[in-house]
């Protein structure tokens, strides 16, 4: 197998799409958000491209059975009264520095292929604490950008995410605009312990209103609701694990 095998799996005809990419990071924010909107329309996708490559983990995956070999996978997706899509999913990202930049290059192509112009990476940023309120955090390729983003509720911090932003989201910004895309990440924040739905739907609120879909977000709902029953069962255990560890006092009496 090559670095890189990409197979054309359908053609189909896009209007201006936008590419938005959802590979798994932190609190898998991105992934989930473009999971759901394959879900909800599901009806208008079309499965294009899938894009193999050395650079994923070598493994397949099983359902029911049968074994299917790791890959990214990118969708057309019509949608009524709005800009097309370009869904980009996958499992995996790559294993090393080289392998991300192979892969984001070789989506970008894909992205020219069908005409687009315009890129919205998803993702989370860790605050390594539990919260309530999930702001969206967002950086772009190029500063006109800003207005448009912020009159939506996206919010721009000094040196937020510290450390910047890595892997194909990070890449989508810096060769996307290398190569003319106006690019954008939209990171959701999240503690980053577990799978996180509710920043995912606060990402996908706002990317309603750039590109003008609507979404309904009531299996997204049920999934936030389970994580949080799981959420709450950790803090139940480490309260647990808090009472049970032995007083200064309680020490004297052992041995």
């Amino acid at each position: 197998m090559d670095e890189l095998e990409i197979d054309a799996v359908a053609e189909v005809d896009v209007d201006d799409p936008v590419l938005v990419e959802g590979l798994p990071g932190v609190g898998h924010v991105g992934s989930l958000a473009v999971e759901h909107v394959l879900e909800e329309l599901e009806a208008e996708s079309t499965l294009v491209r899938r894009v193999y490559s050395t650079e994923f983990p070598p493994q397949v995956s099983i359902e029911d059975g049968v074994s299917s070999l790791t890959c990214a996978e990118l969708y057309a997706v019509t949608v009524p009264d709005g800009r097309d899509l370009l869904l980009l999913t996958g499992d995996h990202q790559a294993q090393t520095n080289e392998g991300h930049y192979v892969l984001t290059d070789a989506f970008l192509d894909i992205a020219e292929e069908f005409g687009a112009t315009e890129v919205y990476a998803l993702g989370g940023v860790p605050t390594g604490e539990l919260i309530d309120e999930y702001d969206v955090i967002g950086a772009v390729s190029d500063d006109s950008l800003l207005e448009g983003l912020e009159d939506v509720g996206v919010e721009f911090r000094d040196d937020e995410p510290a450390g910047g932003i890595v892997g194909v989201s990070g890449l989508m910004l810096g060769l996307g605009e290398r190569r003319g895309f106006e690019a954008a990440c939209l990171m959701g924040e999240t503690s980053g312990y577990l799978v996180d739905p509710k920043s995912a739907r606060a990402v996908l609120e706002v990317l309603e209103e750039i590109l003008r879909f609507e979404l309904d977000y009531e299996s997204l709902d049920e999934r936030a609701d389970e994580m949080e029953e799981v959420m709450g069962k950790i803090q139940e255990m480490e309260q647990q694990q808090q009472m049970d560890v032995p007083t200064d006092d309680d020490l004297r009496y052992i041995g």
